[in-house]
């Protein structure tokens, strides 16, 4: 996706994309200190310094084909003071950040018509792809947010979510490759959420 469209817009889109995953970890990391566990801020992760959180290999595949991701936040949920409705909390602050953060995006690119179609072309392609990334984070499979989520709100035994966890990092693998080589559903309800977004914004 990210590869397909003007190199100018690529490079200007960058910064939306990489700072979506800088404030998707960030946004997990001040909701879990505001709920009592301030294991983020004690690992200097409680900041919008980009060098703090993005994944050197994740950053080069991000760069390189669209996709990537960030060193995760580290969270303690026995230091929370509602442990699983507030890791619940934590967890889906990432996700809905980057739907934000794309609604802005849209937004800002409602008023691009002042700008070059290269700067709007970077606007539309960052808030598509945050919120890829927070649809994708979604799906209740781990090691992603959305597993913690299903996992809490249904009550899981702390062991049984270590086992689950283990085996869905391969289940994620083999989503990969589908989503690569069988058609990419998920994309087509990304942008489902994209145009209600764009719509809200005006953008549309």
């Amino acid at each position: 996706m990210l590869l397909g469209g003007d190199w100018r817009a690529v490079l200007l889109a960058l910064p939306g994309i990489l700072f979506g995953l800088v404030f998707h970890e960030f946004a997990h990391g001040y909701v879990a200190d505001r709920l009592g566990d301030s294991t983020a801020r004690e690992a200097g992760r409680l900041t919008l310094n980009p060098l703090a959180h993005l994944d050197p290999f994740g950053t080069l595949l991000l760069v390189l084909v669209g996709f990537g991701w960030a060193k995760p936040t580290p969270i303690n949920p026995q230091r929370l003071r509602h442990p699983r409705r507030d890791e619940i909390l934590v967890t889906a602050a990432g996700p809905l950040t980057n739907l934000l953060l794309a609604f802005l995006l849209l937004i800002a690119y409602r008023f691009s018509f002042l700008a070059d179609n290269w700067i709007a072309s970077a606007l539309l392609t960052a808030a598509a792809l945050n919120v890829f990334l927070g649809i994708f984070n979604l799906l209740p499979i781990p090691p992603l947010d959305g597993s913690h989520i299903l996992l809490n709100g249904l009550g899981f035994p702390e062991q049984w979510k270590v086992r689950i966890q283990q085996v869905g990092s391969y289940l994620l693998i083999v989503l990969l490759f589908a989503l690569a080589y069988f058609g990419n559903p998920l994309g087509r309800f990304s942008s489902w959420v994209f145009g209600i977004l764009a719509y809200l914004a005006g953008a549309r």
